[in-house]
């Protein structure tokens, strides 16, 4: 009995599709390792690392404040009319908290700052690829990786913990406007259970991730420029594939990461 011929090249595609992946994935790895092991030699640019926190960490305050007062807010009401139910709108605080420290807070802030300064990483680096100025930094036998890719990996590493703690402190107000001002809690029962419930093992926990994000964005946002196609199609290609390959990322190693560290 022969094989069916469609069925024949569905194998074949799946087949073909794995070992992209497998071969996409490993270029990653190789990629990354480079990136960090550039950071151990010198010569050390420290003028790079901080015009890149300033890009990254500076540039994002703004979208990453207005984001965390509005979600404090958000999440404040709801969980305030949800804990009424069961007569427990004293836990409001904790709620609010635990809730932007352990998940909002890390998740939100790196999605965030993905989409806007992910997105001009990659095309920033994609345009010196196309208009040929990384094949000059190599005829200068200057390194494009240590140049390039490894201030932006550190400066993602450093500044994404300061943004989340920044999202999570707005946050934490955002929700205590909406819980004291606006729903009439007491401020001292929404700060005391608040001191009471959340532990440092919790902000510890958040800070991690923070950190994990900022290498995992920063990590796929440089390759995709510094891989991308010729001309304009293919920065924008890169720019959309970096953007989308970070968000989903950072969910799946969310789940991960809570699994581990909580």
């Amino acid at each position: 009995m022969e094989p069916d011929p469609v069925a024949l090249q569905g194998v074949r595609l799946l087949g073909r599709r794995a070992l992209d992946t497998t071969a996409e994935a490993g270029r990653m790895g190789i990629f990354l390792g480079a990136s960090l092991g550039w950071l151990l030699l010198p010569p050390y640019r420290f003028r790079l690392l901080l015009r890149q926190m300033r890009s990254i960490g500076a540039g994002s305050v703004s979208i990453v404040v207005l984001t965390g007062l509005f979600t404090g807010m958000v999440l404040a009401l709801q969980a305030f009319y949800t804990l009424q139910k069961f007569g427990s709108e004293s836990l409001l605080g904790p709620a609010v908290a635990l809730s932007l420290i352990r998940e909002l807070g890390p998740v939100l802030t790196a999605l965030v700052v993905a989409g806007r300064a992910g997105s001009a990483m990659t095309a920033e680096i994609g345009i010196m690829v196309i208009t040929e100025q990384v094949d000059a930094l190599k005829s200068m036998a200057v390194n494009p990786i240590q140049r390039l890719s490894s201030p932006r990996l550190l400066a993602g590493v450093l500044t994404f913990p300061l943004l989340a703690s920044m999202f999570n402190v707005v946050g934490i107000f955002g929700g205590y406007f909406v819980g004291v001002k606006l729903l009439g809690l007491s401020s001292g029962v929404y700060f005391g259970e608040m001191q009471a419930k959340v532990e440092m093992a919790d902000i510890t926990g958040g800070l991690e991730k923070s950190l994990a994000f900022g290498l995992l964005v920063t990590w796929i946002c440089c390759y995709e420029g510094y891989t991308c196609g010729h001309g304009a199609e293919g920065v924008g290609r890169a720019t959309t594939s970096a953007v989308v390959l970070s968000s989903v990322l950072i969910l799946v190693t969310d789940y991960f990461l809570t699994s581990m560290v909580f």
